[in-house]
């Protein structure tokens, strides 16, 4: 059997078909254009499935159902959106307009989940029955595998992972609240904190790098810790508190197996991952027990299309 996966995003569409083991057989994609409304987009998506279908060659009874991974919260069984914050839909019936161009059966989940689910079908969580994958990125994504499933949660709101309160008292949040853990340990929170650092030490590697403060990336920050910026460093070592003391508590909470990170922080390879290890290790509970390993992503873009498809799986 075949699988149709689709990962919407802000700026493009992407979808492939997908096998029983979470191979990738085709791709496609084409510009999102969110700017038209959700009907045109929806509809867009179910054209593009039926495209990648009638070009593969495949007996089209082979195909079983379509995924879909979206940035926002919808209703896996009903393929209900709520909320789709960066496209500007609320409400909208993501199905029930896709069936007006496909008959195949639709699921949909948030991005991050869906790439939790691809990670431990096709990536470095396979094997493991219970997995959490965080995405660090502008925010902090998560997805929850209990089991060999993914878990939605009672009012599918799922594993908001990000939106975890970090500091009661802490920064607010565009969620509403204050001190989500993710204005501490997404990509934009490292970017917040070089900020703020350069405007204390304007000598700082890290705004050589980035030429203005407005300029400045998580990378520059990254690289100029790697490159024994005092600055740098101190921030880095701030920001790795951080999201260890995060990674603590999800380990506190669910006591998975593996836990796998994405993202663009992700991409700091072994700089990222020895000082975290250690840091976790030291605040974990009964650490000499055993805990979860702690390892990087390996799908990366094609995540978002896998655990799509998956859902259909």
């Amino acid at each position: 059997m075949y699988y149709i996966g689709i990962d919407l995003g802000g700026t493009n569409i992407a979808a492939g078909i997908v096998d029983e083991n979470g191979k990738i057989i085709k791709k496609d994609s084409v510009p999102t254009k969110h700017e038209r409304g959700a009907e045109a987009v929806c509809l867009d998506m179910a054209k593009l499935a039926e495209k990648l279908i009638a070009d593969s060659g495949i007996d089209r009874a082979q195909f079983k159902a379509i995924g879909v991974g979206i940035p926002g919260l919808a209703n896996f069984e009903t393929g209900f959106v709520y909320k789709c914050a960066n496209l500007y839909w609320e409400n909208v019936e993501m199905s029930k307009i896709m069936h007006t161009v496909t008959d195949l059966p639709i699921y949909l989940e948030n991005d991050a989940t869906v790439a939790g689910l691809a990670e431990s079908v096709a990536g470095i969580s396979k094997g493991y029955d219970n997995s959490i994958f965080l995405t660090l990125g502008t925010g902090v994504g998560g997805g929850i595998v209990i089991g060999g499933k993914i878990y939605t949660g009672n009012n599918h709101i799922r594993s908001e992972i990000g939106h975890m309160t970090f500091d009661v008292h802490g920064e607010e949040c565009p969620c509403g609240n204050r001190g989500c853990w993710e204005r501490y340990a997404s990509a934009t929170a490292l970017i917040n904190m070089g900020k703020k650092a350069v405007e204390e030490d304007p000598e700082s590697l890290i705004l050589k790098k980035a030429g203005s403060v407005d300029n400045i990336t998580a990378r520059d920050v990254i690289d100029s810790a790697r490159e024994g910026d005092k600055t740098a460093c101190k921030v880095y070592d701030q920001y790795i508190y951080y999201l260890a003391m995060g990674i603590v508590s999800l380990i506190h909470l669910f006591d998975p197996e593996i836990i796998a990170i994405g993202g663009g922080v992700s991409g700091a390879g072994e700089f990222l991952l020895e000082p975290l290890r250690k840091e976790v290790y030291k605040h974990v509970f009964c650490a000499d027990i055993g805990y979860a390993k702690i390892e990087l992503a390996t799908l990366g873009n094609d995540a978002g299309i896998i655990g799509a498809a998956m859902l259909g799986k």
